[in-house]
């Protein structure tokens, strides 16, 4: 099969890809120059607020906004829930007002007088007893035979309970948005967003309006994770606040309990698993009940068993049943959280397996790694064992870990745990232009977002990468809809499709600019290179110009060319495998554990992870970094604690919401997976897998250090101190 011309260089050839290289928007970002949506200020802007049902469930019987309307510099009031609609959680949108002041706004929102009529609601899941009608019908899968492996005389059989609450969002920069009315038939959003392509036809469609007259701008994003895909419900309001008020701007960020309370949340997931295995310790039999909440539409279906669930014909454990239920609570709506479902998932099925494993007396490392031919195919099976061995080196696993229960003396107890992780990562949907001016400047302009990630460095390699050119030559514009269309981020999706999208751009850029200047240098388009500065014949370094002096050959005229990623059957030049998805990756915690005080802290976490070719080493581990950050908080400190006597939720502010601090972490080690073998594979998205092993890691090694399971998350220190008054050391 003849070689791509879009594919990538060859290892011998790449001068950036693969490097350690700084992010491009490093110093806007440090200095405070970048402006994010909160930094936006319109002339003679108004301030939005939100009235929010102080109720879990309630009927509005009455609303007046005559008193709110009357407040001088009150510019537009809008009723959101008239009377007579009904109202799911604490902090449910009720009215919305625009005023000259923000504290004028706050004011007026208070003299709003709304009654209610409360109605029977649910805020807890854990107890599924206690749910009544709220449980909504089971999914059931089975496969093989379970009942019969289980009956297996020479089966060694572990029983668990296991579970992972509801997590709030809690983006850095809250969510919400500037809009204005240009004028009555066009609308201007400056959006904290994940989709700036697509967010355009969320205001339209509702608005009445043409989806090409709404422009969409996001040039920086302080964080989104999942969950600023949508419009949502405080977007149109401010954009129709607006109007009402002539089309002035205005601002409309959400506070940081309404932030906690409805922007988002990663559903939970209780298990009560039993597992089995030949005492070789290969895995025969896997049975699981488990439920869980993402709010009032319930949650996704966890992907049990994690990593060795296989299909229902192919793969996996051999025997298989699973029940899982969904149960509605009133509380705020679930949204995508960095993996969906994933982390539920890995914290289930890693800590049945670890607990197997400490009943069948085998090192974890080893019982893994006898089991992953059960992964999805050999490739994942060969990457598995290549992981393991490498995290295992990297923890120094032989010499730290020891069998369940650290028998050393004094009350502080040292453990090690692994996990084992998946995810897709496959390319999303991206269209790029690139182009070259006379004046030797290139630019690459998309409708991308940057989530922080390093999307723009990742674009600006990629375009430099082809030119032979630094990384500093390049411009890369991002962030407004009227730039070519380029998906949501999400998914990590995104590295896939912007980095194929601009080789594909940039190479065919390069080719107009070859066919351009070949004259001059007595040569064929397709005997030229580019290199260090240079466009030359290859193998004549003599006969060359420099790039500047190549560009000038193009007079007044600019070469401009688009890239495309999308699907193969709609556009041919996506043939070419640029980016395609599937990785795994392993991760191992050191953690000590006080046993007269139940704390937990980190030693160290291991990160060992794959994902095909990296583009930018440094933000590739920097991805890692921040995954096992966030992946510290929601294994020790982080829960959206519900009221069930008031249905409101306790915490939703950052001083009691908890989040792991700089002293909290430990050391982090990360080690990508790169070269032969990885590389071949393309470039594969890493925001997600990560995230998705420090809770089961974690929690697999407290229960190494302390010799019990602490079954669900966090693990707080009462939840310690509770595990071990029921069976664990002293």
């Amino acid at each position: 099969m003849a070689k791509c011309k879009y594919d990538w260089p060859e290892a011998s050839q790449r001068r950036l890809i693969g490097k350690r290289i700084k992010r491009i928007d490093g110093p806007v970002k440090a200095s405070g120059r970048a402006k994010y949506s909160f930094d936006i200020n319109r002339p003679g802007m108004l301030f939005g607020k939100v009235l929010r049902s102080p109720y879990a469930h309630a009927t509005v019987k009455s609303i007046d906004t005559s008193e709110a309307e009357k407040l001088a510099g009150v510019k537009a009031v809008r009723v959101i829930k008239a009377a007579g609609k009904e109202v799911q959680w604490q902090g449910d949108e009720i009215a919305a007002v625009a005023a000259e002041r923000e504290e004028v706004a706050e004011d007026a929102i208070r003299r709003i007088k709304v009654e209610y009529e409360q109605l029977p609601y649910l805020v807890t899941e854990e107890d599924i007893g206690q749910a009544g009608d709220r449980v909504k019908p089971a999914v059931q899968l089975k496969k093989g035979d379970p009942d019969q492996a289980f009956q297996d005389p020479d089966a060694v059989i572990s029983e668990g309970y296991y579970g992972i609450p509801v997590i709030t969002h809690c983006c850095l920069e809250s969510h919400g948005q500037v809009v204005e009315w240009p004028d009555q038939q066009s609308l201007k959003v400056w959006a904290s967003t994940q989709g700036v392509s697509i967010l355009g036809n969320q205001f339209a469609e509702p608005l009445g309006i043409p989806q090409n007259n709404v422009d969409v701008i996001c040039e920086y994003i302080g964080a989104g994770f999942g969950s600023k895909f949508q419009v949502d419900v405080w977007g149109l309001e401010a954009a129709r606040l607006s109007k009402d008020a002539g089309g002035k701007a205005v601002k409309l960020m959400l506070e940081r309990d309404a932030e906690v309370l409805v922007a988002g949340a990663r559903p939970s997931l209780f298990a009560k698993v039993r597992v089995a295995a030949k005492k070789d310790g290969t895995l025969t039999a896997w049975e699981a009940e488990s439920w869980g909440t993402g709010g009032i539409q319930g949650a996704g279906t966890p992907p049990l068993p994690y990593v060795f669930g296989g299909t229902t014909t192919k793969g996996g454990i051999p025997n298989q049943n699973r029940k899982h239920t969904a149960v509605a609570c009133n509380i705020g709506g679930a949204r995508a959280w960095r993996a969906p479902n994933h982390p539920q998932a890995c914290l289930v099925t890693m800590g049945a397996l670890d607990d197997l494993a400490a009943k069948l007396n085998m090192d974890p490392i080893e019982f893994f790694s006898k089991n992953a031919d059960l992964a999805p195919n050999a490739e994942f099976a060969k990457t598995y064992r290549e992981e393991l061995q490498k995290a295992a080196e990297l923890a120094e696993w032989k010499t730290n870990w020891h069998p369940r229960g650290d028998k050393t003396s004094g009350h502080v107890k040292r453990g090690m745990g692994v996990s084992l992780h998946t995810w897709g990562g496959d390319p999303h949907r991206s269209t790029c232009d690139v182009i070259i001016k006379p004046d030797g400047s290139v630019e690459v302009k998309l409708g991308s977002q940057d989530l922080g990630t390093g999307t723009r460095t990742v674009i600006a390699i990629v375009a430099a990468e082809t030119f032979g050119l630094p990384v500093e030559a390049v411009k890369v514009t991002l962030g407004d809809s009227r730039y070519p269309f380029d998906g949501p981020s999400g998914g990590s999706t995104t590295v896939g499709g912007v980095s194929a999208s601009t080789r594909r751009g940039s190479v065919d850029a390069l080719e107009k600019l070859f066919a351009a200047v070949a004259p001059s240098l007595g040569a064929q388009a397709d005997q030229l290179e580019a290199v260090d500065g240079h466009i030359r014949v290859k193998g004549d370094s003599s006969k060359r110009f420099t790039w500047k002096q190549a560009c000038a050959k193009l007079g007044v005229n600019a070469i401009q060319a688009q890239g495309v990623q999308d699907d193969p059957k709609k556009d041919p030049r996506s043939i070419c495998d640029l980016s395609r998805g599937g990785v795994g990756g392993v991760q191992i915690a050191d953690v000590s554990v006080d046993t007269e005080t139940g704390i937990v802290r980190i030693n160290r976490m291991v990160a060992a992870q794959d994902c095909g070719l990296v583009i930018d080493l440094k933000t590739a581990e920097s991805q890692v970094y921040g995954a096992l950050i966030m992946g510290v908080c929601y294994a020790l400190y982080e829960e959206k604690i519900m009221d069930s006597q008031t249905g409101r939720m306790l915490n939703p502010n950052m001083e009691f919401y908890k989040l792991a601090g700089i002293g909290d972490i430990g050391e982090f080690v990360v080690h990508m997976m790169t070269g032969p073998g990885y590389d071949e594979r393309g470039v594969i998205g890493l925001g997600e897998p990560p995230v998705i092993s420090p809770g089961a890691a974690i929690s697999n090694a407290v229960a190494n250090a302390i010799g019990v399971r602490v079954p669900t998350l966090p693990l707080t220190p009462d939840k310690v101190l509770a595990a071990l008054e029921k069976g664990g050391m002293a």
